[in-house]
């Protein structure tokens, strides 16, 4: 048998192996073998530049088109390197015209658009790619060629008609800058070129220190030319400044300046800082409205040491008495001006937050209040249109709705209660609390005085006892303020309490003189009109005025919108109503004491009686007399004589109605005896009494139980 022998079919090692050449490449097959081609746009990595070179080893590398092939773009064109490819586009200023960047003529186009492309007084010109803005005298463009023209004031730096020039550098000041705006604003001026704002800006302000270094100026005049002179500067300045972002210190100054430039007005917020301010705000708000001039400006700059110079002119900060009491100010912060390209500064669409760090750490409290103020074209500080929006012992946020220069100022209130008043007061209210203590538990406790005149003085006692206990612990607790109004209507109610049972013993007494029988009233109408008469006048004042309750300073009544009379209105009706009762009783005694049989044992009692409710009254009413004028300003005296004679009446109570009484003396006496005696000693001596000493006894308690009638 014959056998036929059949060729091998040839394997495509193409099909095979796809990644058989590399990346970039093309595959053939071959009868037996294959070969490889790079792609257009690449290169064998041996560098042989043949086209269609065939090879079975090696890669091929991307061709950079842009550097092997120059101008292969054309004119006027950028080119872009792809893979395997390039891109051509136009350069700024140029269109593509069927392949070809043609120049764009913005001039023209411009005035197709009708759009103001350099300004009212500026001429466009067009050049091959751009185009220029020739300004007119008087304009400038602040030598950026694309920027509109500007209108320029450089006779605001000429110093006419103002004090400016008598300060002493400020002239340099205004000449330098005088100088460099007639500059700019006179295209054919010698030596104009190209202005260089970043060392124009360094000689303002080594000029600006040569002026603050030697010390504090010395008028009002002084700090409004100097502040005005270099806000004016940094305007003229800021366009020509090469960065977006400049800072500049010295040893008196501390300066930020953020300018952005483009065809449209700028956009987004900005936040600039100094070591001792911060501004926020937006560019549209530094921009403005009005016509865009092709830039827009914010600046930021802290005075270190000006404060010195400026801490007066307070004349116009009105408005800020707390509780009837003027403040005094002083400076709590550095001086910061504001600058924005805006020239609506006074009338901001958008109000502004600049926060100025304290000279000194300290809180607010009811004695400080921070206060956000702007210096004034007339040379003093003012409140209008800025306000505080938030502050702590470091820092105070400001926000305004016009631009100038600012600082914070402490409103210092006058400090009523030094540490020897507190002194005096703590020591007093605590004598006059241990005597009214004694009062209260003889008066409860010692039966052979027992009687309506007791009950009187027991509760005047209690109200005057619960008065000072009150107001020794919670008159100057402010915080919180419900408990402040509760301690200013637990002052009230027993202040007024105390007057009430005043009251009560004055008729008492005059009903002792006059209907001499049944003189007695009973309890529950004493404590109706003691209690009842208080309590309704507090309660009617806190319906009519709540808020007046407790001030900032202290827990007591208001003294503005008449809150004050709700007190020492029937403070003064009770002592006159008093004096009344008192000139009667003495009438009454004196026409006793010359009738024909008159009980001199009785009424020598009731003189006494009269005489220590009239000192009583007059001591109380003294007290208050100054107690009107307590929590006024410059009343340190008023306060030390208030509290002494509120010290008093625990004490005068005791010695008048205690002390000086013999059966309370005897009754003290007995006390004593029993607790000092031993206990066979009291039971020998009870039992040995005879009973002429029993008689005795008798017959004194007669006579004790015919007093406490009385």
């Amino acid at each position: 048998m014959m056998s036929v022998l059949y060729p091998n079919p040839d394997a495509n090692e193409c099909e095979e192996n796809p990644q058989q050449c590399g990346n970039h490449t093309m595959c053939f097959n071959t009868n037996g073998s294959f070969y490889c081609q790079c792609k257009s746009g690449f290169i064998h990595s041996s560098g042989n530049i043949k086209e269609n070179l065939n090879f079975t080893e090696g890669q091929c590398n991307d061709i950079n088109e842009c550097l092997d092939e120059v101008g292969i773009c054309g004119h006027a064109v950028n080119c872009s390197n792809l893979i395997g490819s390039y891109w051509c586009t136009c350069h700024f200023g140029y269109t593509n015209n069927s392949g070809n960047c043609k120049d764009i003529d913005e001039c023209l186009e411009a005035e197709r658009k009708k759009e103001d492309l350099c300004g009212v007084k500026g001429t466009c010109k067009n050049s091959d790619g751009s185009y220029r803005c020739k300004c007119s005298e008087g304009y400038t463009n602040y030598g950026n060629e694309r920027t509109p023209c500007s209108a320029l004031d450089c006779d605001s730096f000429s110093g006419d008609g103002g004090p400016a020039p008598l300060l002493g550098g400020l002239a340099d000041i205004l000449s330098m800058m005088r100088n460099s705006c007639l500059a700019l604003s006179n295209p054919s001026a010698a030596g104009e070129g190209n202005p260089d704002g970043d060392a124009l800006l360094e000689n303002l302000f080594t000029a600006t220190e040569a002026i603050l270094s030697p010390g504090h100026l010395h008028s009002s005049e002084d700090v409004s030319g100097l502040l005005s002179t270099v806000e004016n500067a940094i305007m003229l300045i800021g366009p020509q400044l090469k960065d977006n972002r400049t800072k500049i210190e010295t040893s008196e100054t501390d300066a930020v300046i953020a300018v952005q430039r483009g065809k449209t007005p700028p956009t987004g917020p900005i936040h600039l800082t100094t070591e001792n301010a911060i501004l926020d705000t937006d560019w549209t708000t530094a921009a403005g409205t009005g016509s865009y001039p092709g830039f827009a400006l914010a600046a930021l700059l802290s005075y270190k040491n000006l404060e010195i110079s400026v801490n007066r002119s307070f004349d116009e900060l009105t408005g800020h008495e707390k509780d009837g009491v003027n403040p005094s100010f002083q400076l709590s912060s550095r001086v910061v001006s504001v600058v924005v390209s805006n020239p609506s500064t006074q009338n901001l669409s958008r109000s502004v937050n600049i926060t100025l760090r304290h000279l000194q750490d300290v809180e607010e409290s009811a004695n400080l209040n921070y206060i956000c103020t702007y210096w004034t074209e007339r040379g003093s500080w003012s409140t209008d249109g800025c306000y505080q929006q938030h502050s702590n012992a470091t820092h105070t946020v400001c926000t305004c709705e016009h631009l100038s220069s600012f600082a914070v100022l402490m409103a210092l209130y006058p400090m009523e209660h030094t540490f020897g008043l507190q002194l005096v007061t703590k020591i007093g209210l605590i004598i006059s609390l241990l005597c009214l203590i004694l009062c209260i538990l003889t008066f409860k406790f010692c039966r052979s005085i027992q009687g309506t005149r007791t009950t009187i003085h027991l509760h005047l006692c209690i109200c005057l006892f619960v008065a000072d206990l009150v107001f020794l612990a919670g008159i100057s607790q402010t915080k919180p303020v419900a408990g402040c109004r509760f301690v200013a209507a637990m002052l009230h109610f027993f202040f007024l309490g105390v007057f009430t049972w005043m009251l009560l013993e004055g008729v008492q007494l005059y009903r002792m003189v006059v209907l001499v029988f049944n003189a007695t009233i009973r309890p529950l109408y004493l404590f109706i009109i003691g209690y009842g008469t208080p309590l309704v006048i507090v309660i009617i004042s806190a319906i009519i005025r709540p808020n007046e309750y407790g001030t900032d300073q202290h827990c007591w009544l208001s003294l503005k919108d008449g809150l004050i009379w709700s007190f020492f209105g029937p403070v003064c009706f009770i002592i006159i109503l008093n004096v009344f009762f008192f000139i009667v009783t003495v009438w009454k005694l004196a026409q006793k004491f010359t009738s024909l049989n008159p009980d001199l044992s009785n009424l020598h009692k009731i003189k006494a009686f009269t005489v220590t409710a009239i000192a009583q009254m007059w001591v109380l009413g003294l007290m208050w007399v100054f107690g009107a004028f307590l929590f006024h300003e410059g009343t340190t005296a008023v306060a030390y004589i208030f509290t002494i004679l509120n010290s008093m009446q625990g004490a005068l109570v005791f010695i008048m109605h205690c002390l000086l009484s013999k059966q309370v003396r005897e009754e003290y006496a007995h006390f004593v005896s029993c607790i000092c005696t031993p206990q066979k000693k009291r039971y020998s001596d009870f039992s040995s009494t005879n009973p002429s000493s029993s008689q005795s006894q008798g017959s004194r308690s007669g006579q004790h139980t015919g007093e406490s009638k009385i």
